[in-house]
């Protein structure tokens, strides 16, 4: 199984959109090369970043 993919590849594989992949990858200094994501690294920082979580929000 490959480590390095690309934006579309991690995409998929977090079921994301590839403009948030990118975006991510850049706001936390991933760096894409040769235009491929280590994906471990991406999963590391994306596991960083606080979740929202909407099930705790009141409805009015």
């Amino acid at each position: 199984m490959p480590n390095h993919l690309t934006p579309a590849e991690v995409a998929r594989e977090f079921r994301m959109d590839k403009r948030d992949v990118i975006r991510i990858c850049v706001e936390e200094h991933v760096p894409i090369y040769h235009g491929k994501i280590d994906k471990t690294l991406f999963s590391a920082v994306r596991g960083e970043q606080p979740q929202t979580d909407t099930s705790l929000v009141a409805v009015r």
